[in-house]
């Protein structure tokens, strides 16, 4: 919310209408993808909660100061199946993603981006002068075939970019500091094999219940 609302460096229509739009998307992309995991798992989960509204804020974002309530809440439908989407994906291929940045912060903004030209405000609300009270941002972004244009054209622009220097960086620091672990797909602690140390108290294992649903009984010992 500080982030969204307070761009726009002032306490007026633009900051509300983007804290409102950043809430709408992040419940609309938070209920969704506890009911996809709902049905694909059985049950919700805290960590799809967390997932989605962060696929719901990182997908508005780019358009929160610039659209109104009723889109906000479309970017947030949108957001989930598309993050959703990319994260399952991502897991097929088995590519490393801390977070799921790629699935959610990357393409999440990516689609926020281009969206932004079909779905700001109409092209009344182009003149500050002239513009209905309605508008959100008047005299800035209106939804139009070249502004859509121009947003795609921009987010394509910036993905390419960002993923030759990223690409280029990873290479130069892995020339001097390895970046995949040695203990990457093996049960071994990575606080073990990288610093020497447990940063935590080593997991216990816990008995696992009968069919029938009693625990046997646990020696004090050896837990």
């Amino acid at each position: 919310f500080g982030f969204n609302g307070g761009s726009t460096l002032a306490s007026g229509w633009p900051a509300v209408a983007a804290a409102g739009s950043s809430e709408i998307a992040a419940s609309v992309a938070l209920f969704l993808w506890l009911v996809i995991d709902w049905i694909r798992l059985g049950r919700p989960g805290l960590v799809g909660l967390c997932v989605g509204t962060i696929a719901g804020l990182a997908t508005v974002t780019p358009a929160a100061g610039f659209i109104q309530p009723w889109a906000a809440f479309v970017l947030g439908a949108i957001a989930t199946v598309l993050c959703y989407g990319c994260c399952e994906l991502r897991k097929k291929f088995s590519v490393d993603d801390a977070l799921d940045v790629w699935g959610v912060h990357g393409m999440g903004g990516f689609w926020g981006t281009i969206l932004l030209g079909a779905l700001a405000d109409p092209s009344e609300c182009g003149d500050a002068a002239t513009a209905p009270k309605y508008c959100v941002n008047p005299g800035t972004v209106t939804r139009s075939g070249e502004q859509f244009g121009k947003q795609l054209a921009a987010a394509l622009l910036c993905a390419v970019y960002s993923f030759v220097v990223t690409f280029v960086l990873l290479k130069l620091i892995n020339l001097v500091v390895p970046i995949r672990p040695s203990a990457m797909g093996t049960q071994k602690s990575l606080d073990m094999t990288e610093h020497g140390e447990e940063a935590y108290t080593p997991t216990k294992a816990y008995a696992m219940p009968h069919k029938s649903g009693e625990l046997p009984a646990l020696d004090p010992e050896k837990v």
